[in-house]
């Protein structure tokens, strides 16, 4: 099952480990920061589009982003 209190709480943890403001997370992936910070506080789902270009720019699976595995590491 989603657990998008876990998505929040991963990408909160993955943007704040690499220093990053909100607002330099958004300009990466191409949004505004205000999504950022609703995502972060479980007030937005994030589009699948959006999941992997997160998942991209932190190298993590989607798996770890979703909350469906513990393990960081993409499988090759």
């Amino acid at each position: 099952m989603f657990k998008k209190d876990l998505l929040s709480a991963r990408i909160y943890e993955l943007r704040t480990t690499k220093n990053l403001t909100q607002q330099a997370l958004a300009d990466v992936v191409g949004i505004k920061k205000s999504a950022i910070s609703m995502i972060e506080n479980g007030q937005r789902a994030a589009s699948i589009e959006l999941l992997c270009a997160l998942a991209d720019y932190f190298n993590v699976s989607l798996d770890y982003l979703c909350g469906r595995t513990d393990n960081p590491e993409i499988s090759k």
